[in-house]
């Protein structure tokens, strides 16, 4: 691969390739105004070839509220010289990602980030998200949960220990540590993302009351969770609206 620094725009990227880095850029700044970062750290990805192998990711250690989409890395799953390179990602994030888009065919777009609410669900000893109301209902039965957190995740094998467990899974918990998201598109990742957050709000709002919680039963909690998978035009039109409010607010992220 050449330089991974090598500055990218519009003008030298062919039209597929620089809307998805458009997106991409545009959902760190959106985690930014959501306060889901971590500084930075914290990582997402997006492929960009057929076989998910070639991939978008932040450079290292830059701040999300500063990404453009012609400062993205442009990586390489199967390039064993990634992290020789002065550039290369952060190695937690190779470590994930690198793997994951070797291995995990639905893993497109990939969040792993630290949020408030869903990182302090994660952090109790059960840390399954209850279908108490609409929100929570969505994640019904569909999240995979990892209770054996070992340390930075800076190993390939624990980048596919993680790939085994998620499974056809498109979410994770990560207990001790954050989430994990994967989509086909930022639009359905970030969606993902954004009602996840709230749902784990609702809950741990919820058993801060002290009260005993109203969990809807197995039946209504999983129509509710399919009928939050039929809507799919929602998830466009959600991404769509917030590209919108970052157009008007600092458009830098599209540059």
């Amino acid at each position: 691969m050449g330089n991974l620094a090598t500055l990218k725009t519009a003008r030298t990227l062919d039209t597929d390739e620089w809307q998805l880095r458009v997106d991409l850029a545009a959902a760190f700044r959106l985690s930014v105004k959501f306060d889901w970062h971590e500084a930075v750290a914290n990582h997402f990805s997006l492929a960009v070839s057929a076989d998910g192998k070639k991939f978008l990711m932040n450079p290292r250690w830059q701040h999300f509220s500063r990404i453009k989409a012609s400062e993205l890395l442009l990586l390489d799953s199967n390039d064993s010289e990634t992290m020789n390179r002065p550039d290369a990602p952060d190695l937690t994030a190779w470590s994930i990602h690198g793997r994951m888009h070797a291995n995990v065919p639905q893993a497109r777009c990939i969040i792993h980030l630290h949020p408030p609410y869903a990182t302090a669900l994660a952090s109790l000893a059960n840390p399954e998200i209850l279908p108490i109301d609409q929100n929570t209902a969505r994640f019904y039965n569909r999240v995979a949960v990892d209770m054996n957190y070992g340390g930075m995740a800076n190993t390939d094998a624990e980048g596919d220990r993680l790939g085994g467990l998620l499974g056809n899974k498109q979410i994770m918990m990560m207990g001790n540590h954050g989430v994990l998201i994967c989509a086909s598109t930022v639009a359905e990742a970030f969606d993902l993302t954004y009602y996840l957050e709230r749902a784990c709000r609702n809950l741990m709002l919820a058993y801060s009351s002290g009260q005993k919680l109203n969990v809807m039963s197995n039946e209504v909690a999983e129509k509710t969770a399919q009928e939050w998978e039929a809507d799919r035009d929602q998830f466009q039109a959600h991404f769509a609206e917030m590209k919108a409010i970052l157009d008007a607010e600092d458009p830098s992220y599209a540059d």
